[in-house]
């Protein structure tokens, strides 16, 4: 027989108001659904919560956490590939954006990361990579201050998501709702939300709880909370990744778990609503099933960037030391390269750096891709390939 799943407080519902004018575009069904009261939800204080789990499944999140600091010391003993790290958090800040609908392919984002002409999707991806590092890099000051400052990195520049402050509006859920009266969730009203952020950097900041479990719940509560206009779930995402820093189950890598998530999108939004219900469990499954995905999947896209960077080694002439060999391991984390990034990136004089950008070329390394004699480019095809295939083994849709 199994135990009982936890129930820890669900979130309680309050009435509020609705005083905003009907959107004349709208049906009339939808224009007389939203009018009069709406609920809107109060998230249960979880500050000194216990979470009961289930001892197997407590078992399972602890032998995610040790597969996940096993990757974490495999990669970094790769002294060579170094720029490994870039790529895992860059793949991680485009399987985030890809749960929020927010795609991009490895040539994009690659031509994103140099300013080149790459579309809106890609630049939000960019975005969202600076985003999780700032949120990373401050894992052990996390504070409501750190959390804005981690928004105002992803969406800069977007004002209707008003970047860096908490909301000030009430926000719903459900893609076809014009109001929250036919919402499938919605978030506690903007006057709530200040007060349960301070009481959910009070759980973050806890010692006392396992790893994982640590993690899945303080992201699904800071999804309940939606503090933010817009940005939610990527911002949400990289609170996990600065708690397994902050616990040192991490120590250079971002290990790619939202890519875990994006092969079955409706089961964590499933495992959000149960969470909302006082059901932990669904939640903490899903992120134990994702880490082990995501180590499995990253262990498969470092052997693939392994073998490019020992092909590449035997196919070049060049001497070592030379610029062109130099930049070979930065080509595994940035794959489109303009001659202003090389000069950047190695040191070497122009005339060096356009020298390297021919030898890789006429070894088959890179290939010119589009642009004037002005802005001339160039992408790794082989490591746009393993970036792709790597979206592809998680599930990404096109």
């Amino acid at each position: 027989m199994h135990p009982a799943s936890p129930r820890p407080p669900a979130v309680g519902w309050e009435t509020r108001s609705w005083e905003q004018p009907v959107d004349r575009s709208a049906s009339r069904r939808q224009q007389l659904g939203a009018r009069g009261p709406y609920r809107a939800a109060v998230p249960a204080e979880i500050a000194t919560a216990t979470l009961p789990l289930a001892p197997a499944l407590q078992a399972e999140a602890e032998d995610a956490v040790r597969a996940i600091t096993r990757f974490d010391a495999e990669v970094t003993a790769v002294e060579e590939l170094a720029p490994l790290a870039a790529v895992l958090l860059r793949t991680e800040s485009a399987s985030s954006s890809q749960i929020e609908g927010v795609t991009a392919g490895a040539r994009a984002l690659a031509l994103a990361a140099i300013e080149q002409s790459s579309g809106p999707n890609a630049r939000l991806v960019a975005a969202n990579v600076t985003a999780m590092r700032r949120a990373v890099e401050l894992a052990d000051d996390l504070s409501v201050d750190t959390i804005l400052a981690a928004h105002r990195a992803l969406l800069t520049g977007h004002a209707y998501a008003d970047p860096g402050r908490l909301r000030s509006a009430q926000v719903w859920i459900g893609s076809d709702a014009i109001s929250p009266h036919t919402a499938s969730f919605v978030p506690p009203h903007h006057d709530r939300v200040a007060a349960a952020m301070v009481d959910l950097v009070a759980f973050v900041r806890r010692a006392d709880l396992p790893v994982l479990v640590h993690a899945a719940v303080a992201h699904a509560q800071f999804e309940t909370i939606h503090p933010f206009n817009d940005g939610n779930g990527r911002v949400g995402r990289t609170l996990v990744h600065a708690l397994l820093r902050r616990a040192d189950v991490t120590r250079r890598l971002t290990v790619p778990v939202s890519a875990g998530l994006l092969t079955d999108t409706a089961a964590y939004f499933d495992a959000l609503t149960a969470y909302r219900d006082g059901d932990i469990e669904p939640i903490v499954r899903q992120f134990v099933g994702a880490s082990f995905r995501a180590v499995d999947n990253g262990r498969h896209l470092v052997a693939d960037l392994e073998r490019i960077h020992h092909d590449w080694s035997e196919a070049l002439p060049s001497r070592q030391g030379s610029a062109a060999r130099r930049l070979l391991p930065l080509l595994l984390n940035q794959p489109a390269v303009n001659v202003a990034y090389v000069v950047e990136a190695t040191g070497v004089a122009l005339s060096a750096a356009q020298r390297a950008v021919e030898q890789l070329d006429a070894a088959g390394i890179l290939v010119r891709s589009g642009g004037g004699r002005r802005h001339r480019v160039w992408v790794a095809p082989d490591v746009i390939a393993a970036l792709d295939a790597f979206a592809t083994r998680a599930g990404r849709r096109a």
